[in-house]
């Protein structure tokens, strides 16, 4: 049992015209094989998903932006809130996409509306315990596999723009990096200061690169 425990409730929770703000990220890694020769974006990238009970489809972690975080800090914590897995997170949002909760689907209310942000995240360790494990399981996918099993349109979009990114080259060249002055923040995520704070500032903020950033910049 994690000694870690999940935030609960929406006191904190920070909302947009009525939206409710949300962070979450794609969970990915590359095969070994990559460390020693260039292989094909397809062959190499996994992404993880997660489950939850009685159902075949799954999702990608997300959860409520809080007001008392950043959204990389949001993200970063809910990704090892529900996968339990920590990491090195994209330096901007894949993209914004705006959807309804899963209790409110069928209604045309702005309650229950959600503005999204999602990132990519490469994961550097993955918990053998964590806070979510009782409601969620983890399974690894390539790409294709997880279009199949994503539960909502808006998270194949945000997948499609994460392959975009890898796609801008066929092959993963890995490079070797140790970043100075970097900051780990809550639940072993290393960014730069300062990070997003609020929506109205430019989301160029600096961060550690990773191989997803690399490949973006090819």
């Amino acid at each position: 049992m994690s000694s870690l425990s999940a935030r609960t409730g929406r006191h904190k929770q920070r909302y947009q015209d009525q939206l409710r703000l949300v962070a979450g990220c794609i969970p990915y890694k590359l095969d070994k094989n990559v460390e020693d020769k260039n292989c094909r974006v397809e062959d190499s990238v996994r992404v993880l998903m997660i489950s939850t009970p009685n159902r075949k489809d799954l999702v990608f972690p997300k959860g409520g932006w809080e007001d008392d975080e950043t959204l990389d800090q949001a993200a970063c914590r809910e990704a090892l809130e529900e996968a339990g897995v920590t990491g090195l997170l994209g330096e901007n949002p894949l993209g914004v996409w705006e959807f309804r909760s899963k209790s409110s689907q069928n209604s045309s209310s702005l309650v229950g509306g959600c503005k999204g942000y999602m990132f990519a995240l490469e994961v550097t360790d993955e918990l053998d315990h964590w806070p979510g494990q009782a409601s969620y399981s983890r399974k690894w996918l390539t790409t294709e596999e997880a279009f199949k099993f994503c539960r909502y349109d808006w998270m194949r979009e945000a997948l499609k723009k994460f392959q975009a990114g890898l796609s801008k080259d066929n092959t993963v060249h890995v490079k070797e990096e140790e970043p100075a002055e970097s900051q780990m923040v809550s639940s072993g995520y290393f960014v730069k200061p300062p990070g997003v704070q609020h929506l109205e500032e430019s989301s160029t903020k600096p961060c550690l690169l990773t191989i997803y950033n690399q490949l973006l910049k090819l």
